[in-house]
């Protein structure tokens, strides 16, 4: 389904936007003219950013992806290349999802007014005032660990200030929710101001037919299909579709990622935990270590869970379990459990995916899925007798392309994520690999279906991980 980035200029200038497509294109920049808004085409797949320029100064920027892991949008807002305006995104109609400080600039000056002089000396290389002593533009928060902490005591939880979890660091935990995801794909709705960036109107019918020239200072790029038209609040919806958010929670608005189930579902608390019954009844999984040498292994339980849907645990596994090399182990887990194990916490890496009680049949299913990645072979397999399995065995890291490689913080060798999610949209060499050398039939590499079902009418599975 097509959708489009609509974004609005409440300030009195014109804005400039650069633009920045999937694997490292660079477009024309945008130009959004004052009080004014102009939209752009953004395919299911797409990545990019758009990032405000401030007297020629990169500045706040939205990320995102479009229909990414489990179809649904990635959505950010980051002030680590620093700020000079008021910057928020949201899928349209969904202000559950807006992420960003829509006073970012007026929280800082106040900030600024109240620091010492001693705090003031620390960041003058990297805060830049106006002739009346105002904030008006800051430089890159990465490059200044004061500047970081400074920005903190106001703008924690609700925009991208440091880098998060990447290359090895865990990151800030405020910083890693910006990286959850929304629900479903929607068209986007991106707001720049210099006072207040809250969400007013959208138009119901953006002219399709007006297409403006945009500022093409990369003359080797391509074009964007771009749409302007002026805000008209007579023909205005609300974009909202909602009550405004209680004063500070924004702070707590990350969306919880949404993965595509595979098995029947089964509706659960969140984080079901491990019982004694579930010991008594032998519900769980035993996990089987072909590897070398030993190996972690951790289990997520979702979330949440609806109608073939389910909201993604990545940063509560529970629990963690080590296996020594030609090793197994038998993990208890409550009936109600419903997620997925991998090697370790890192991604890329290959999923077994599992719930152990469905609720139609009351039998456990699961299925392994390469669509966050892969980081080596892995099977699943039904203990009932029945003689159920799935999954593959043999080594496919080793004969790898190189384009399908990301490889894992820690420098473990993986396959890239076929779906996307917060590190990067959706990687095709790998998904083309993987149909070549495994299939859809034997794992989940894109898409919900194709994958035969292994189902275990006593609520167990043995869980085989290879070596990598």
């Amino acid at each position: 389904m097509p959708h489009q980035i609509h974004i609005h200029n409440y300030s009195s200038h014109d804005q400039q936007f650069e633009h920045h497509g999937n694997n490292g294109k660079v477009f024309p920049n945008l130009i959004v003219h004052a009080h004014g808004a102009i939209s752009i085409p953004a395919a299911d797949g797409d990545s990019g950013a758009l990032i405000a320029l401030h007297d020629g100064h990169e500045g706040e920027q939205v990320e995102y992806t479009k229909a990414g892991f489990g179809g649904n949008d990635f959505i950010d807002l980051s002030n680590i290349l620093g700020a000079g305006g008021n910057l928020i995104v949201q899928q349209v109609g969904s202000p559950d999802t807006r992420k960003g400080d829509p006073h970012f600039m007026q929280d800082f000056n106040r900030a600024w007014d109240k620091a010492d002089k001693q705090t003031r000396d620390g960041l003058k290389t990297c805060v830049h005032l106006d002739s009346k002593g105002n904030v008006k533009r800051i430089d890159a928060i990465k490059n200044f660990p004061k500047l970081e902490a400074f920005v903190r005591h106001f703008a924690n939880g609700m925009t991208y200030i440091g880098v998060g979890s990447w290359g090895g660091s865990p990151g800030n935990p405020h910083d890693n929710k910006q990286s959850a995801a929304a629900k479903g794909s929607k068209d986007l709705l991106v707001v720049y101001s210099d006072e207040d960036a809250t969400p007013r109107t959208l138009p119901k019918h953006p002219a399709q037919n007006t297409v403006k020239k945009i500022v093409a200072q990369n003359a080797a790029s391509d074009s964007n299909d771009l749409v302007e038209h002026d805000i008209d609040d007579s023909e205005a919806i609300n974009v909202e579709d909602g009550p405004e958010p209680a004063e500070g929670a924004a702070q707590a608005i990350a969306a919880p990622v949404i993965q595509k189930t595979h098995a029947p579902e089964i509706k659960m608390a969140a984080q079901a935990p491990i019982t004694d019954a579930a010991v008594a009844k032998g519900t769980g999984v035993t996990l089987i270590n072909h590897a070398s040498h030993e190996q972690k292994f951790a289990f997520y339980n979702n979330y949440w869970n609806g109608n073939g849907t389910g909201g993604a645990n990545f940063d509560h596994p529970a629990p963690v379990v080590t296996v020594p090399s030609k090793g197994q182990k038998f993990v208890a887990l409550a009936s109600s459990f419903k997620g997925r194990v991998q090697r370790g916490t890192l991604l890329p890496a290959t999923w077994a995916e599992f719930q152990l009680k469905a609720s139609n049949d009351g039998k456990a299913h699961g299925d392994i899925s390469l669509e966050q990645g892969c980081d080596g072979a892995a099977m699943i397999h039904a203990t009932d007798g029945s003689g159920q399995k799935n999954g593959f065995s043999h080594d496919i890291l080793k004969d790898a392309p190189r384009a399908a490689i990301m490889n894992k913080s820690n420098g473990v060798k993986a396959l890239a994520s076929t779906m996307g999610n917060w590190m990067a949209g959706p990687n095709h060499a790998a998904a083309e690999y993987e149909q070549k050398v495994v299939g859809q039939k034997h794992a989940y590499i894109l898409g919900g279906t194709g994958t035969d079902d292994t189902a275990s009418a006593n609520g167990r599975f043995e869980i085989e991980f290879f070596e990598n």
